[in-house]
């Protein structure tokens, strides 16, 4: 495990650029925390190293967003998940073998779901609202 500091968005957002080298298309990321704990801005910044130019927003409501980019990102948001059946329906696992970085904010809901490889990072506020530790958990 590795963890790291962040004092500010831009930290996170820094964490998540130094991450991006190491992925390549069909890397799945999980991310867990609660609520305001920094995981959308870390999508954001890994959006940023990736050279994605529009907006990055939480995909709450519509649960996955596809950024196109080399390769392309994918984030998913399973906050809103109304039942474990609508993992069925939104097909997950259909995006783990595409050739893009898959995100997933509030992974524990789909945690049945995730490849061995999934890199897992958790985020913890220490002291809100300018100090988080993320842990990066690699698969053994």
């Amino acid at each position: 495990m590795t963890a790291f500091e962040s004092h500010s968005i831009a930290d996170t957002a820094l964490i998540a650029a130094r991450l991006v080298p190491r992925l390549h298309p069909g890397s799945v990321l999980a991310l867990y925390g609660d609520l305001g704990s920094g995981k959308t801005c870390f999508v954001r910044g890994l959006a940023a190293a990736l050279k994605i130019t529009v907006p990055v927003t939480s995909p709450t409501y519509t649960l996955i967003h596809e950024y196109a980019s080399t390769p392309p990102l994918y984030h998913m948001d399973l906050y809103r998940l109304s039942h474990p059946d609508a993992l069925d329906e939104l097909g997950l696992e259909e995006y783990f073998e595409r050739d893009g970085i898959t995100v997933i904010e509030w992974a524990e809901r789909a945690e049945h779901l995730l490849p061995a490889r999934t890199l897992r990072l958790t985020f913890e506020v220490v002291k809100y609202p300018e100090k988080r530790i993320i842990t990066l958990k690699e698969p053994v």
